[in-house]
């Protein structure tokens, strides 16, 4: 080696030593790292904060301790969450030689949930919440009723500014925590009501008999919510079904401790999960499946949902044998025939659950896959046996969803195995782009051949591609792959990206990376907007998550004053541009001195000023150029992207747009008509 090189070498390694070691204590590391604790910084770990605090008196209620749980949504971005569980206890903590209320608050990895008997099941961080939003949080203040006292300490950014003192005494017991998120730390902060109300409910539901309140005192006018479910999952389950038709007459529900007695060391107590699981099955073909541990939303399943499937998707097959329904040479029913139409709730609590990533979005513990699949198998032999009505239904709709299966496949190979990668070409009426690369490309849905022939002839051809559709499409809620795939048009979009659907469907191979729906500013448009939204969220869930479905937002008005125009979106806009132009004027002939003239412009501005206003019922009023202009120019237009924020809500709301019942679609309509100002039929 070079002896200059060897010199410089050496001197870099020198220069690197144990003082290059940074040691963050405390609470440091959950400042210098807040997404590895909340996952993030944004919308959802602002949000985590308020679930990490109430799950401490989640864990309170599940023991057995607490009965009420208050949430108040403060002025000035503070919250404040009340149990009246044991409050956490205030004693000297013998390690740490400070009280155990203090150590708990500014120690990671330090509660009730690690050892010993104080919890047998626990959400939470196992310790490390309560201390993470006391360091994300720029004041925080806790106070516990017990033993006789009421005890108070404050914090700044998880620094103690004084030691736990007493200030009064009580006879109750449980803890008040009030925290202020650091505008430090995150961005933006601003709680959604919506967001809150909706998870506490969910919890209200998990822990039944217990009181959940919401208090909104954040505006003048306070808002107050309460929820209370005797019925548990039972509750739960109405609140999933209440816009939809259901075919059991009972439904199945289930709650059992199971214990792993035989795989116990006699050292060590048996492991004990409690399995808790409610279905029945809907005439939708959709699935809705929820599944919880320790109360906390798995969203991406993990082993108790497994077990649960297994148990279901066995038992079923074996009932549907031994009752003649399958034949002893047909083909068993598969996972998705016996999951479509499903409402599902799983819920297990068990000692030390092992999740998937610090948000906890998968269960990981293979004990919670045998006991949920144990507990469940048993309980469905027994109720299928005990409701031979609801078994035949559920059967019959499996075998059905079977039958559809089989359709759809012979539909898919016919429709896709062909496809365009394949050698059928595109559909005859898409205008396709020459660019290949998906990122670049953009697809607009049309409505009508005449806005389809205007928006081939304006569009830009190296990267804009336009499929026009005759009419509206099927309303997919209500149909099966199979009917879906005889339809035209659906046939065609399917195939114009080029990624299949069902289980075929490949988010990787889109050919375009936008595809914008551009339909008429009318009802018919709203209309044929909304059965493509519900095609996408049913079908093609994965191009919303993507970010790859869009809106376009086409003008409403062209206003025209001589040779000079300006569309407008709205009509806010529309007045604002009215306003301007006749500003404009009136300053023109205020220079003029022109008193008459500026008195007209004043009482009669449209007229006065010679303003033409042309409405835009649909595109296809619109010439090539136009509709680049103002829709399609990547420019000037303006696209409004899908997303989707609460997939269990939009879920809800599908359903009660485009589902079977019209009960619920009357009073939806019936209840929000008085918001409508002005109606464009």
């Amino acid at each position: 080696m070079d002896k200059n090189k060897e010199e410089k070498n050496t001197q870099k390694t020198s220069t690197y030593t144990a003082k290059d070691i940074y040691v963050l204590e405390g609470l440091e590391p959950v400042r210098k790292r807040p997404g590895m604790y909340i996952g993030s910084t944004g919308v959802d770990g602002l949000h985590h904060l308020i679930w990490e605090v109430v799950d401490n008196s989640i864990d309170e209620a599940m023991a057995g301790f607490a009965k009420n749980i208050r949430v108040e949504l403060l002025k000035e971005n503070k919250v404040r969450v009340t149990d009246d569980g044991r409050g956490i206890p205030v004693d000297i903590h013998p390690q740490t030689k400070k009280s155990a209320l203090e150590t708990v608050l500014c120690t990671l990895h330090a509660g009730g949930k690690f050892g010993g008997e104080s919890y047998k099941v626990a959400g939470g961080l196992h310790g490390v919440g309560v201390s993470v939003v006391n360091a994300l949080s720029s004041w925080m203040k806790v106070e516990v009723e017990r033993d006789g006292g009421i005890y108070v300490q404050e914090y700044k950014r998880g620094v103690p500014q004084y030691k736990l003192k007493k200030v009064g005494t009580s006879s109750k017991t449980g803890t008040i925590v009030t925290f202020q998120p650091d505008k430090e730390i995150f961005s933006k902060i601003e709680f959604d009501k919506k967001k809150i109300i909706d998870h506490l409910r969910q919890q209200a539901f998990l822990v039944k008999g217990v009181k959940i309140e919401v208090i909104d005192e954040r505006e003048e006018a306070v808002d107050y919510y309460a929820f209370y479910f005797e019925g548990g999952l039972l509750s739960f389950l109405d609140y999933l079904t209440e816009f939809t038709e259901v075919i059991q007459e009972v439904p199945f529900y289930v709650s059992k401790d199971f214990v792993f007695a035989e795989e116990a060391p006699a050292s060590k107590k048996a492991e004990t999960i409690q399995v808790e699981a409610a279905f029945v099955y809907s005439n939708d073909t959709e699935i809705q499946e929820l599944s919880f541990a320790n109360n906390i939303y798995t969203s991406d399943g993990g082993t108790h949902l497994t077990g649960f499937r297994s148990a279901l998707t066995r038992v079923l097959n074996d009932y549907a044998r031994q009752n003649g329904y399958i034949k002893e040479k047909e083909e068993n029913l598969t996972g998705d025939d016996v999951r479509e139409g499903l409402v599902a709730i799983v819920s297990i609590k068990i000692k030390e659950p092992q999740f998937e990533g610090q948000t906890k979005a998968r269960l990981g513990n293979p004990s919670a896959r045998t006991a949920t699949e144990s507990v469940v198998s048993e309980a469905l032999k027994e109720f299928l046996e005990k409701n031979p009505s609801s078994a035949k239904n559920i059967i019959a709709k499996c075998l059905l969803a079977a039958k559809a299966r089989r359709a759809a496949k012979a539909a898919k190979e016919t429709v896709l195995r062909r496809g365009p990668l394949e050698g059928l070409s595109l559909p005859g009426k898409l205008a396709d782009c020459i660019s290949k690369d998906p990122s670049e490309s953009e697809l607009f849905i049309v409505e009508g051949d005449s806005a389809g022939g205007s928006g081939k002839q304006g569009r830009d051809r190296r990267f804009q591609a336009v499929l026009p559709l005759r009419g509206k499409i099927l309303n997919v809620e209500k149909a099966r792959l199979d009917k879906m795939l005889a339809n035209n048009e659906i046939k065609s979009l399917v195939i114009a990206l080029g990624a299949a659907i069902g289980n075929d469907f490949n988010p990787d191979k889109i050919r375009y990376h936008k595809i914008i729906i551009m339909t008429d500013a009318d009802v018919d448009g709203a209309h044929i907007r909304t059965l493509l939204l519900t095609l996408f969220y049913r079908y093609f869930r994965e191009v919303i998550e993507r970010g790859y479905l869009y809106i376009a937002q086409p003008p409403l008005y062209k206003i025209q004053k001589g040779k000079e125009f300006w569309y407008a979106y709205s009509d806010a806009e529309k007045d604002k541009i009215i306003e301007q132009i006749t500003k404009k004027h009136q300053e023109t002939v205020s220079k003029k001195t022109k008193k008459d003239d500026q008195k007209e412009a004043k009482e009669s501005p449209e007229s006065s000023l010679n303003i033409n206003i042309q409405r835009y019922k649909g595109l296809g009023e619109m010439n090539p150029q136009q509709l680049w202009e103002t829709t399609m120019n990547p420019e000037t237009r303006i696209l409004r992207q899908v997303t989707i924020a609460d997939a269990q809500e939009a879920d809800r709301m599908f359903d009660i747009l485009m589902g079977e019942k019209v009960e619920p679609r009357k009073h939806f309509i019936q209840s929000r008509a008085v918001m409508v100002k002005n109606l464009d039929i």
